[in-house]
């Protein structure tokens, strides 16, 4: 029996599903709980390939999900990962804006999970509020089902996936997205979390404002030349 069935097999005999978070064509996300220990666990199951869930595999990081077991079967993926407690950014900002130290904090950590991301030459494609899980006073990036790892050899991306506001021209077919793609995202981000608005309305004022600005350039190349730099920046 491949990972695939005995992670399905054990979800069906030794968990309790106690919510479903997400349905789509693609696949489904729910909350499930060990029977035995009690542990609380994220399982996904789509339709897609595992690779970046497959190099995230033991990796520890506090801005990211601990992946505990990956498995794949005709182009089918399920996996367990941790489970994060705590608000969505979206939630939080609900209630108000964030201070300039609180949105600079919650940025550095990003850079920290995305460093992660793209020094294993993945890019994750899909940063917004209801990708940030707050945990305490840790910024936790989530969901990578529109994550892809980079390929040289190609010129675009195989598929559109990310969030429209967020997501960086270049992934709407015009060249393939690399790390700059997630550094758009996390300017356009940090804007929202100053004055709750998209930068392409109306900019943050001061030093943060030139720190957006650059990196929601259209052009790539044109944004931070990496995530480092960014957190250096910030």
């Amino acid at each position: 029996m491949n990972i695939y069935d005995s992670l399905l097999g054990a979800v069906h005999n030794e968990y309790d599903v106690l919510m479903l978070i997400k349905k789509s064509e693609r696949g489904e996300v729910s909350l499930v709980r060990h029977r035995d220990s009690g542990t609380r666990y994220i399982f996904r199951h789509f339709y897609g390939n595992s690779e970046v869930y497959q190099k995230l595999l033991n990796v520890s990081c506090p801005n990211l999900p601990q992946i505990m077991e990956v498995g794949e079967k005709d182009g089918k993926t399920a996996l367990l990962e941790e489970y994060v407690q705590g608000d969505t950014l979206s939630e939080i900002l609900e209630g108000g804006l964030l201070t300039t130290a609180e949105s600079k904090q919650i940025a550095r950590q990003l850079c920290s999970a995305l460093w992660v991301f793209h020094s294993m030459g993945m890019v994750h494609r899909d940063v917004k509020p209801d990708n940030v899980i707050i945990r305490g006073k840790e910024a936790v990036l989530i969901d990578f089902d529109a994550s892809r790892i980079y390929k040289s050899t190609i010129q675009e991306d195989t598929q559109i996936l990310g969030t429209t506001g967020f997501a960086a021209p270049e992934q709407y077919g015009l060249s393939q997205s690399d790390g700059r793609a997630d550094i758009y995202a996390l300017g356009v981000l940090l804007n929202i979390m100053l004055i709750g608005e998209h930068p392409s309305r109306k900019l943050a004022g001061g030093r943060m404002g030139r720190i957006v600005q650059r990196c929601t350039m259209v052009n790539p190349a044109k944004r931070y030349k990496n995530i480092l730099h960014l957190m250096e920046v910030l």
